[in-house]
C-alpha cells in the first residue's frame, strides 16, 4: 500500500551517524515531496546537535518513540547492520514504509524475515543499494541492454585497499564494519555488497556461486581477502577479489562482451570507458552526444559527481512509497545480495 499520489514522505531517521551527514541525509529535504522531520539516536546530544545542524524540527533517544511519532509516515533505518531487522520490524509494524541501508541485515535469514513481513504487512521496503539509480550506472545498464558491447560474457572486478591504520582499527565509531557480530562480516559485506549489487543489476538473477574468504592480515577477526565466481542465468560469468591489506588502491570493473568492452570504476571515478568494435554507434550522455565510428573505437563518457550519493535513489523511493513509481530495490533483492555475500564467505561454498 502506497502513502498515497499528491502527498508528502515526512522522514524520521533511525541512527543519523556519519553516513547521514552527506551522503543521505540533506537529500531528504531536497527531493520532490519530501522532508526530514525527525532524527534518533541513542546518544541524545548527538541526536540534538544533528537535528540542529541539519534544522530538523524533532529529534529522539528511543527508536519506538520516533516510529510512533504521528507526523513521521517514513524510516530510514541507517544503523549498523546488526539492528536492521529490529527496527525495520518495527516500522512495518506501525504501517510505515521503510528505507534500509545496506548491508541489507546481519545475515541471509534475517533479510527473507524483513522481506516477508513487508509482504505479508503490505508495506513497502526499499534496500538502499542506491548506485542503481545513479546516472552513471543506469548508463551501463542502458549500454548493455543496447547491446552496445555486443552480448556480454565475462565481467572482472578487482578491489583493494591498504591496511587499516592502527587510529582506525582503535576508532569505535568506524570500526564496527570489521566486527562480524554487528556488520555480518568485514569490509567486504560493507563494500562488496554494492559491487554485487551491481552486478544482479546488470545482468539478472545467479544461477551459481562459489568462494573463498581468508584472513591475510591478521588485524581482525573479520575475513580480509575474498574472491568470488558467480554465474548468471544468462551466462555471464563474473569472478572478482577484493584485498584489504594491499600496498595501494584499486578499483576496477571491466565488462567483455562479443563487440566491446565497459571498464568503470565503482568507487573511485566518475567515467565511463566504452570499447565498441562493430558499426557506427551514437551513444547520449545527459546533454552530450558521442559517436562511435565503424571499426575499433574508444569513448570516455564522463558524468557530473553527485553531492549527496543517495539524492537518485532516495527521489526514487520517494515517488514509489507515494505509489508514482516502482520499487528500486526490493526486499526480495536486497535478500539476494546478503544470499550471494554468504555463500561467498562460507568456508564450504555452496550453490
Amino acid at each position: 500500500m502506497s502513502i498515497g499520489s499528491g502527498k508528502k514522505i515526512n522522514w524520521g531517521i533511525i541512527g543519523c551517524g556519519d553516513v547521514t551527514e552527506v551522503k543521505s541525509g540533506p537529500a531528504f529535504k531536497k527531493v520532490p515531496n519530501s522532508d526530514l522531520v525527525a532524527v534518533m539516536r541513542r546518544d541524545a546530544a548527538k541526536a540534538r546537535d544533528y537535528a540542529r545542524r541539519h534544522n530538523v524540527p524533532r529529534w529522539y533517544d528511543n527508536a519506538t518513540d520516533l516510529i510512533n511519532d504521528p507526523e513521521v509516515n517514513a524510516i530510514y533505518v541507517a544503523t549498523p547492520p546488526s539492528s536492521h531487522e529490529e527496527y525495520t520490524l518495527a516500522a512495518i509494524e506501525a504501517g510505515k514504509p521503510v528505507y534500509v541501508e545496506k548491508p541489507m541485515a546481519i545475515d541471509h535469514s534475517s533479510a527473507l524475515r524483513m522481506a516477508r513481513a513487508a509482504d505479508e504487512k503490505k508495506v513497502r521496503l526499499v534496500v538502499a543499494h542506491y548506485r542503481r539509480e545513479q546516472p552513471r550506472f543506469k548508463k551501463i545498464r542502458e549500454l548493455i541492454d543496447e547491446k552496445a558491447i555486443g552480448q556480454p560474457l565475462m565481467v572482472r572486478l578487482e578491489y583493494a585497499k591498504p591496511p587499516m591504520t592502527k587510529e582506525q582499527l582503535a576508532d569505535h565509531q568506524a570500526n564496527w564494519r570489521i566486527v562480524p557480530s554487528i556488520s555480518g562480516g568485514g569490509l567486504f559485506h560493507d563494500l562488496g555488497t554494492h559491487q554485487l549489487d551491481l552486478m544482479t543489476f546488470f545482468f539478472g538473477p545467479v544461477q551459481k556461486v562459489t568462494g573463498i574468504a581468508v584472513q591475510q592480515g591478521q588485524q581482525y577477526s573479520a575475513d580480509d581477502m575474498v574472491a568470488a565466481s558467480l554465474l548468471f542465468h544468462s551466462g555471464v560469468v563474473f569472478t572478482g577479489s577484493w584485498c584489504f591489506n594491499a600496498s595501494a588502491a584499486e578499483d576496477h570493473c571491466h565488462i567483455i562482451g562479443t563487440k566491446g568492452s565497459i571498464g568503470f570504476s565503482v568507487f573511485s571515478t566518475d567515467s565511463i570507458t566504452l570499447h565498441h568494435v562493430g558499426t557506427t554507434t551514437t551513444i547520449h550522455t545527459g546533454n552530450t552526444t558521442k559517436t562511435l565510428h565503424a571499426g575499433d573505437t574508444t569513448a570516455t563518457l564522463t558524468f557530473d559527481p553527485l553531492e549527496h550519493v543517495q539524492q537518485p535513489m532516495i527521489d526514487a523511493v520517494v515517488r514509489y512509497f507515494l505509489g508514482e513509481g516502482p520499487n528500486p530495490d526490493t526486499g526480495w533483492e536486497g535478500a539476494e545480495v546478503m544470499r550471494l555475500m554468504e555463500a561467498v564467505v562460507t568456508k564450504e561454498a555452496r550453490p
